[in-house]
């Protein structure tokens, strides 16, 4: 081996050296901020998905840990789901008071309007939210919330108040208030609603016999009607 070509290889070794040298402090690096900032985002992250279950099922129906309660709910066409959803079941002591559901309205004008829906046991609306969707700002997003209290409507609502051919947009004679012009996401969110609530009677007696959890509980322990 030449002179030259020695000290080139030993230049490269060395840099070699130097480089994985960097790699490893870096990686320690990265690895010791993500174990000391990953709890306090977890923490975050219960508190923000803690306070969205609160808007929609008030925290007097309820004594249990809510986001332990979480359970897993196989697709159903009457949730408008096509993948497991989550259900959080509320309880006062061992007995259930109430539940809150994922449900899919998919006739959006602009696809699939998310939404979180609390039912309480006997049936009746707590609250609603929608958590995404696609809507034209400015025309269909005043079903989200934080544009207008539109959503607000749906509380204290159940399979017969308003009768079942009430449930609709006021434009096709029903009981719910829509704007002018804007009626598809509005007409997609109360049949999904409606939807819901059928879902839950349909399984009402399934859930109350559920036993308490703190661990999330997998899809095959919530049952699953395939006859509607």
């Amino acid at each position: 081996m030449t002179p030259l070509i020695k000290a080139a290889t030993q230049n490269a070794l060395r840099t070699g050296v130097i480089l994985f040298a960097f790699a490893v402090v870096a990686t320690a690096l990265l690895v010791f901020t993500f174990n000391r900032t990953q709890p306090s985002i977890e923490r975050s992250q219960q508190a923000a998905k803690l306070a969205q279950l609160n808007q929609v099922l008030p925290h007097s129906l309820y004594d249990n840990d809510l986001l332990s309660s979480q359970r897993s709910v196989p697709p159903d066409s009457q949730l408008g789901t096509r993948q497991p959803s989550a259900m959080w079941v509320a309880r006062r002591g061992d007995t259930v008071t109430a539940v809150v559901l994922e449900a899919i309205a998919p006739e959006g004008y602009s696809g699939n309007i998310n939404l979180l829906i609390g039912i309480d046991l006997n049936g009746g609306v707590t609250g609603v939210r929608v958590t995404s969707h696609r809507e034209t700002p400015g025309l269909g997003d005043y079903i989200d919330r934080q544009k207008s209290p539109w959503i607000e409507q749906f509380v204290g609502k159940s399979m017969s108040l308003p009768a079942s051919k009430l449930w609709g947009v006021a434009k096709d004679g029903g009981a719910f208030d829509a704007r002018a012009g804007a009626t598809i996401t509005p007409r997609a969110v109360v049949k999904a609603v409606r939807s819901t609530l059928e879902y839950f009677a349909r399984n009402r007696k399934a859930i109350i016999a559920l036993p308490p959890t703190g661990r999330t509980t997998p899809a095959k322990e919530i049952p699953h009607d395939d006859s509607h």
